[in-house]
């Protein structure tokens, strides 16, 4: 008897949807001026915030890096590719979720969103452009960083986990730690809660965009 094709849509794997927090508890720097914002605590209670909600939708979810101190990019890299090797590589992404700085001290004027890809055409273009759209929505009235040039809305760097993992992957800049209005925006209730709305709709949005 042949296989319906409704059968066949549900043995097709899950995509695997892996969130990184960006560095530790003990890396340096990473902070407001005024030390009242930290870059570790705000980026592990987003992810850990954005895998629940794309868990409680049905989706796997899970953070890469669930320490509190700093994990080596090399092993947070091993940790990705190792879910590409075992469901495929088009059946995973991952999402690392910073927070941006322009300079080692003091307040400065660089302030708002991003999104980074490695350099080159890459199916992590697609994910960053679907993260791009919903940031346009629900950061309303806040600098959205984009680069057009190349056709997409992403800035691409060789930032060592774009380069060096297999998946689709992007990597987001939540605004600047070392701009006051940032700061201010990513210590209130709607600008943490905007930040996890623009992860979770747009990695949704991205994995339904592959069914079509």
């Amino acid at each position: 008897m042949p296989i319906s094709r409704t059968s066949q849509r549900l043995e097709e794997p899950k995509m695997k949807i892996l969130i990184d927090n960006g560095h530790g508890v003990e890396t340096a720097g990473k902070r407001s001026p005024d030390g009242l914002f930290r870059e570790y605590r705000f980026t592990r209670e987003m992810a850990a915030t954005v895998v629940e909600e794309l868990q409680k939708r049905g989706y796997d979810a899970e953070r890469i890096v669930p320490e509190e101190e700093d994990v080596s990019l090399a092993e947070r890299c091993r940790r990705v590719n190792a879910w590409c090797s075992k469901l495929g590589t088009k059946n995973v992404c991952l999402v690392s979720i910073h927070v941006n700085a322009a300079a080692n001290s003091g307040w400065q004027k660089a302030q708002g969103w991003s999104a980074y890809t490695s350099k080159g055409q890459t199916q992590g273009d697609k994910l960053a452009t679907a993260l791009y759209a919903v940031a346009e929505k629900v950061f309303n009235g806040h600098k959205i960083r984009k680069d057009n040039s190349d056709g997409d809305p992403d800035l691409e760097e060789s930032f060592y986990i774009l380069k060096h993992t297999n998946c689709a992957a992007c990597l987001t800049e939540n605004f600047f730690q070392d701009n006051q209005l940032d700061v201010s925006y990513l210590l209130s209730l709607e600008g943490r809660n905007a930040v996890i709305q623009c992860h979770v709709q747009g990695i949704i949005n991205y994995v339904n965009s592959l069914k079509q």
